[in-house]
């Protein structure tokens, strides 16, 4: 049995928590139900427990949004380096750990994306600038650390930043079958477009309101909806109105997993505008379901979409190439067909069991080569 520590800004129950905090979820929880002690250290939040088990996950909160990566080298060394964990996970999700200069049992580093310039696009410009010089250490100070990484972007980011490629491992994320797929009973009766994330700057859906705007010249009946929260939501509702779009676009909020299921099954399209991610599970969701994806030709979402198979990538920033892919689809039931066919079949390539598998292969690697090392002192 391994004793493996994971250290994420957010658990799976944060009401913030998203894509990372799934990504983390899935796969732990997996390697939990082997019989592998899993201790999640994350930051708190409004009404939380200080600790709670979460299938199988020992959860262990301390400080805060605003001062979590402050509060982890104390609580480790305080509360948790004397438990004995075979080896430290560090997520590294927003602004890094730095673990390496105060952890000194196995390590391994998990990455979704680094945020690099686009941060300025996110959140005011102070800081903004900590997250970036904060990202531009990590080359120096994880520099004998291995890494995980959920797509070759990320990879080939790291690589280009300094990481050694001989150091890092490709493990894409994966997706409920069970739970994710068809049916095409469920089909919106008008042109249906959805758009499936967290409600981000960065994420960039006003470019989605306003090809939608375009899409109507052509498709008056079509109807947009948004599903998802996060603070840009006032500002896209604002835009909406602002471009008379109200009567054809929809707003959900966060919505359950089976809502969620429901609509990625009666979409026609589903739209992803974003500056940059680091895979795109809702790419691989909606797949699943059998709706084609229009995607930002960007890291990560490049790597999720295969252009002119299971999706079309366009330009980040070109709205009316984003009309123009979604009229096509929206007007050409044969051609979307062909590619809800192959966003299915490309869907079921991607198993959260082979993501565990994967990862736990590499903890185990990093866990025997620490152990040879340090045989050889």
């Amino acid at each position: 049995m391994l004793r493996i520590l994971v250290i994420n800004w957010r658990d799976i129950r944060n009401p913030e928590a998203g894509g990372a905090e799934l990504h983390l979820h899935e796969i732990f929880r997996r390697i939990a139900s082997r019989g592998h002690r899993v201790v999640l250290l994350a930051s708190g939040y409004p009404g939380c427990p200080r600790e709670e088990t979460i299938d199988g996950i020992q959860v262990v909160r301390r400080g805060n949004w605003w001062n979590f990566n402050f509060a982890v080298p104390g609580a480790y060394l305080s509360d948790l380096r004397h438990q004995g964990f075979d080896i430290v996970v560090d997520d590294i999700n927003k602004i890094p750990f730095y673990t390496p200069l105060y952890v000194h049992t196995p390590l391994l580093a998990v990455m979704h994306h680094m945020f690099g310039g686009s941060i300025f696009h996110e959140t005011a410009f102070p800081f903004a600038s900590y997250v970036y010089a904060s990202e531009r250490l990590i080359p120096t100070v994880y520099r004998r650390t291995r890494f995980t990484v959920v797509s070759e972007s990320t990879r080939d980011e790291l690589v280009s930043r300094g990481v050694s490629a001989s150091r890092i491992a490709v493990i894409h994320n994966g997706i409920d079958l069970s739970r994710y797929r068809p049916e095409t009973r469920r089909r919106f009766p008008e042109p249906s477009v959805v758009y499936l994330g967290r409600l981000k700057k960065y994420k960039s859906i006003d470019l989605v309101l306003r090809a939608m705007k375009r899409v109507l010249e052509k498709i008056p009946e079509a109807k947009l909806t948004i599903v998802g929260d996060g603070d840009d939501r006032p500002r896209l509702e604002k835009i909406a109105r602002e471009i008379s779009m109200t009567g054809s676009v929809r707003f959900t909020g966060r919505v359950s997993e089976r809502e969620k299921i429901g609509i990625l099954q009666s979409a026609q399209v589903v739209v992803n505008p974003s500056r940059k991610e680091g895979w795109g599970v809702t790419v691989i969701e909606s797949n699943a379901c059998g709706a084609p994806v229009i995607a930002s030709d960007v890291p990560g979402l490049r790597d999720a979409v295969q252009d002119g198979k299971t999706g079309i990538l366009v330009g980040y920033g070109d709205e009316r190439s984003l009309a123009s892919s979604v009229v096509v689809m929206l007007r050409n039931p044969r051609v979307r067909e062909q590619f809800s066919r192959r966003a299915i079949a490309w869907a079921r390539g991607f198993s959260w069991d082979r993501a565990t598998h994967q990862t736990l292969q590499v903890i185990e690697e990093v866990v025997s080569e620490t152990a040879r090392m340090g045989d050889r002192v």
